[in-house]
């Protein structure tokens, strides 16, 4: 091989090196990949878990109030009679069964009968069985208290809860009064009748 053949070959490998190397500097100003703050796995499983608490979230409870002044007290008893006497006694004096007594429960302080065992998660709450705090229990006894020894799923049904809760306030020799009712909004002036365009204004 003469030298002419050589130089042939060095010249085509260095032709091909210098390409190679251009098309890279190319590559680069064209394709600049931007470094992700945290890895793809991690972004979607944050996403999927903000997704699950979102749904997870419970409803608001609806409030009772504007309902009890007109709830049916009868329906309430009835319920009341078919669903919680077999846990609880409801009548003055009748002391506690399963449950605590529901005479007087209304405007009572929470765990507070004598001698009955609350559980742990029921004396921690405090406060009283207002018509707000008995409407969130009768909702779902286990939102309210987790870990409550009460085992009754609770009422869904607003209406069904304004007539019990209904009921429970005659349980008393004086019944806690109803929540006062939001105040009705004042209606907006009628705008004044608008002159008519050929009238002549009075003298003063």
């Amino acid at each position: 091989m003469d030298s002419l053949e050589v130089n042939k070959i060095i010249a085509a490998v260095l032709v091909a090196g210098i390409a190679f190397m251009v098309a890279g500097f190319i590559a680069d100003a064209v394709v600049s990949p931007r470094e992700l703050a945290k890895p793809v796995l991690q972004i979607a499983m944050q996403a999927e878990q903000s997704s699950q608490s979102a749904a997870a979230k419970p409803a608001p409870v609806p409030a009772i109030s504007p309902l009890l002044a007109t709830a049916n007290v009868k329906a309430g008893q009835q319920f009341v009679e078919e669903v919680c006497a077999a846990c609880h006694n409801y009548t003055a004096g009748g002391g506690a069964k399963i449950g605590p007594d529901l005479y007087n429960v209304v405007g009572r302080p929470r765990a507070s009968v004598a001698g009955f065992n609350y559980s742990s998660a029921l004396k921690s709450l405090g406060g009283t069985w207002t018509y707000h705090n008995l409407n969130l229990w009768l909702h779902d006894p286990q939102v309210v208290a987790p870990g409550t020894l009460m085992t009754f799923a609770g009422i869904p049904q607003t209406q069904t809860r304004a007539d019990v809760i209904a009921f429970l306030r005659t349980l008393s020799s004086h019944p806690v009064p109803l929540p006062a009712a939001a105040p009705a909004k004042a209606a907006a002036p009628a705008p004044a009748p608008a002159a008519p365009a050929n009238s002549v204004p009075a003298k003063p």
